[in-house]
């Protein structure tokens, strides 16, 4: 692993770490919707490692595996973004079943069923179910989420007031965070257990439909769904003022 001048051999580090970003494109790969490659995140995992190859020192105390799992992470996220691998289309499909999760559960008191989500959307239940699945990959939060342009307050505000630092951190010490923890605690049990399979036990979506006892594209849907329902849930506290 070492020349004669004592300095890592880059081209053993690329060979030895070659699998690792295969790795990580396929378990990011799980999470994205079928529109993203998986040959374009090991495309941009390559380059994130070549990078770390080139950054890393001894000296920095970090085993490299560590180092270079964020910097290949980095560049596959940089490759996301640049890509815009999520259609407005898309994003504004998941936004009118968020809008009519929220008056649902305003309506009835609780967490709405799909069937419900889609007669309030005027859908058949395959068509809301083939929303969820192009909606693979659907988040939490967006960076759109700070800023609409347009001036209008989003449902981010009232959790992050100081612009001039990280949003995202600034998020994570306020209220947000307890905010989240209860979205997930209002999910119905099957969504909550899919949660907590994916995000806490880090298992993929082949793996929890096992679990489960439904497809791949079930686990994919319902992910869809429960993402969609906590972001109803956060909109609704915002709007009524609950911390």
């Amino acid at each position: 692993m070492y020349t004669a001048a004592g300095k890592s051999d880059r081209n053993e580090l690329l060979k030895n770490h070659a699998p690792l970003v295969k790795k990580l494109a396929h378990q990011m790969k799980a999470k994205l919707p079928p529109s993203v490659e998986v040959d374009d995140l090991i495309q941009a995992g390559m380059i994130g490692l070549l990078d770390a190859v080139n950054r890393y020192e001894e000296t920095h105390g970090a085993q490299f595996e560590t180092y270079a799992v964020q910097r290949i992470r980095g560049a596959m996220l940089d490759e996301l973004r640049s890509s815009d691998w999520m259609p407005r289309s898309m994003r504004q499909n998941m936004r009118k079943i968020e809008v009519a999760m929220n008056q649902l559960q305003q309506r009835l008191g609780r967490s709405p069923n799909e069937s419900e989500v889609a007669r309030q959307l005027k859908l058949s239940l395959s068509e809301y179910q083939d929303l969820l699945t192009d909606g693979g990959g659907h988040q939490l939060v967006y960076y759109e989420d700070f800023h609409d342009g347009e001036g209008n307050e989003h449902f981010l505000d009232r959790y992050c007031t100081d612009e001039s630092n990280d949003p995202l951190k600034a998020l994570m010490n306020t209220g947000f965070r307890q905010a989240v923890i209860e979205a997930i605690l209002a999910l119905p049990d099957r969504e909550k257990i899919l949660m907590g399979l994916y995000y806490e036990q880090e298992m993929n979506l082949k793996e929890i439909g096992a679990v489960m006892g439904v497809s791949e594209s079930r686990v994919c849907q319902l992910h869809s769904q429960a993402i969609a329902r906590m972001r109803a849930t956060l909109r609704e506290k915002s709007w009524t003022g609950v911390a």
